[in-house]
């Protein structure tokens, strides 16, 4: 596990092909954009002219997204993906022909149309680039490879923009031509490492397509609200889009008169967005790491709060104009203060990429294969509204007359009542994130089998040695799905962390003597969650350990087994006897210091058992022979 690396992927042929066409077709795209700002300059265009593009440019793009998204939904699902990706990228060599011969032609309307059609393609391919990820990777690999797909694509854009606006600047007279043959190249590339691609099964090879966009957008939009963790998801990642279109849209001003850029010069203003966009890479590829290789929601608060404090200090790292006005990157550098500005885009970046990729993840393991496309259809219709609600909101910040740092000001107390917003409609994201930070602050987890054993849907029962009493926050922050814990009602009750086994929805019980009317809902509270297609985890032996060795399991995991034969996953935990949450050297009730801070803890999977025909016996021997003689 320690020794693995999600750019290890990049080295298979399950991923790096998928890899590669996303990123050529995020670069293309892009390189063609602004090579149409470039050519407008190089015919000498007015001001005005420039203005209409800007304004026209953006909405011919998104339409696309909204009229079809439902229907490219569809095909998704419908298509084997290998074939659709095949498909999208030889239109978009099509495509490119035609604006290859509008840059010839130089004419601009002929342009457009193809950035339309652009729209078009990009549409027909956003389902799949999310969608098929839980096909090509492994449930361990779903954050890295998101990670590595959200920097890729990132990175992409920021050079697209660059390459696309130097096109013109290195070809000189040969411009148009230049630009023709790149577009094209670009188109012709994607196209044929697309076909690299595996094979890969359709989720819904029998779904019938429903042309009529507006009804079947609708019925795609309810469709990925029946979750609400997955709704609620598609609603961080279509913040996402918000908070970057509407941030990334202040640029230029802010590089002209808060950065001292020179007047028409946009290389400030590139470096500011670089800045912002290696961030985010960055911020994409650490959540494989802060992450332990799970789907871990509790990283979006992080990354929320991590938005909202740098984007504070930027505010008041320049709320001025900039003192010194005429400057390129260099001279910026040197300016005091600009170090600080530099960090704070950096890390509006990364924490962006670190709120985002595991809303990704979460969609992708909480969403039935047969139906993830058009979740993503969804989620591509609603992440236009709000890129158009932001491009909106901006604009009439500007005609109220509001600079680029209060729009800052402005978007970093938004996003934290959003983050907040969104925490409390659903609990999980917060006591995700409070058990992830309490656990990785105290211990080193090592996972094992986890994600391979453990169901991504239906029910299952997990059944794990009771060493400390933080082993149930610990299954909770290593395993991808929410477990209903069953535990004792006295540690259910323990003050602070109450709130969080309450959140979780855990289980409290008590001995048939002690409490028999708190036992009989809890046997009865657990049926129902497994009948839901819960995962609900117990602790056989009944009781925290005493001596570090596994007691006996009770007879309770048979009655439960016996109501609901569901699957049984057995786990060990290794290493948690020192905690200073079990007992060993407990005296007069009192928690002893731990020996070393942040020690190694092993938590162990293997294979599920068929639960009609498993005993108590032997369960306790599987649990026994995966925690072996390490306490």
């Amino acid at each position: 596990m320690s020794s693995y690396s999600q750019f290890s992927l990049l080295k298979q042929r399950r991923f790096l092909p998928y890899f590669t066409v996303q990123a050529l077709g995020a670069f293309n795209d892009n390189v063609y954009r602004q090579a149409i700002i470039a050519l407008l300059f190089f015919l000498g265009a007015s001001d005005g002219e420039l203005s209409l593009y800007a304004t026209l440019a953006p909405a011919i793009f998104i339409l696309p997204y909204f009229l079809f998204s439902a229907i490219a939904g569809q095909f998704a699902e419908k298509l084997e993906k290998h074939r659709l990706i095949v498909i999208t990228t030889t239109m978009e060599i099509v495509i490119m022909s035609l604006a290859a011969m509008g840059f010839l032609l130089q004419n601009m309307p002929v342009l457009l149309v193809a950035l339309f059609c652009t729209g078009v393609q990009s549409t027909l391919f956003g389902p799949v680039k999310y969608s098929v990820l839980p096909s090509i990777l492994k449930p361990e690999e779903l954050t890295g490879g998101n990670g590595l797909v959200e920097m890729g694509t990132s990175i992409s854009i920021l050079c697209g923009m660059i390459a696309g606006g130097m096109i013109f600047q290195v070809a000189g007279a040969y411009g148009p031509q230049a630009a023709a043959i790149a577009i094209v190249l670009l188109a012709v590339l994607g196209n044929v490492v697309s076909r690299l691609i595996p094979r890969m099964d359709a989720g819904a090879p029998d779904l019938v397509i429903r042309w009529n966009p507006i009804p079947e957008s609708l019925a795609v939009l309810r469709m990925a609200k029946q979750q609400l963790a997955v709704r609620n998801a598609i609603l961080g990642v279509s913040w996402f889009w918000f908070f970057g279109t509407l941030l990334t849209s202040q640029l230029p001003a802010y590089a002209k008169l808060h950065l001292g850029a020179a007047d028409g010069s946009s290389t400030l203003y590139v470096f500011a967005l670089a800045l912002f966009s290696v961030g985010t890479g960055i911020g994409s590829l650490l959540c494989e790491k802060l992450s332990g290789r799970t789907v871990e929601i509790g990283l979006v608060p992080v990354g929320a709060f991590g938005m909202t404090a740098f984007l504070l200090d930027l505010y008041f790292a320049r709320p001025g104009t900039a003192p010194t006005n005429g400057l390129g990157v260099a001279e910026f550098v040197r300016q005091a203060g600009s170090v600080r500005i530099m960090i704070d885009l950096i890390g509006i970046g990364m924490f962006a990429g670190i709120f985002v990729v595991p809303l990704f993840a979460l969609i992708q393991s909480r969403t039935a294969n047969s139906r993830m496309a058009r979740v993503f259809a969804a989620l591509n219709i609603q992440n236009s509204g709000f890129i158009v609600l932001a491009a909106l909101v901006g604009l009439g910040l500007h005609a109220l007359g509001w600079s680029g740092p209060q729009i800052f000001l402005a978007l970093a107390i938004a996003n934290a009542l959003v983050a907040i917003w969104i925490f409390t409609i659903v609990p999980e994201f917060l006591m995700r994130f409070l058990s992830w930070l309490f656990v990785r602050a105290l211990y080193r987890l090592r996972l094992h089998g986890i994600e391979k054993h453990v169901p991504d849907e239906g029910p299952a029962l997990i059944v794990c040695n009771h060493v400390s009493y933080m082993d149930a926050l610990i299954l909770s922050a290593t395993i991808p799905r929410p477990v209903r814990f069953v535990m004792y009602y006295r540690i259910f009750q323990i003050p602070v962390m109450s709130w969080i086994f309450r959140t979780a929805k855990a289980i409290p019980i008590a001995g048939a003597r002690e409490n028999p009317e708190l036992m009989r809902r809890a046997f009865e509270e657990i049926d129902a969650a497994l009948a839901a297609g819960e995962i609900v985890g117990i602790f056989p032996e009944g009781a925290l350990t005493k001596d570090g060795e596994i007691a006996a399991f009770k007879s309770g995991v048979e009655k439960i087994l016996e109501r609901r034969p569901v699957p049984v996953v057995p786990m060990a935990l290794k290493g948690m006897w020192t905690s200073m949450w079990s007992h060993r050297d407990n005296r007069m009730g009192r928690m002893r210091v731990p020996r070393r801070f942040r020690a190694h803890v092993d938590v162990v999977a293997s294979e599920p058992l068929d639960g009609a025909a498993v005993t108590a016996e032997v369960l306790e021997a599987r649990v026994r022979a995966l925690r072996g003689d390490a306490a």
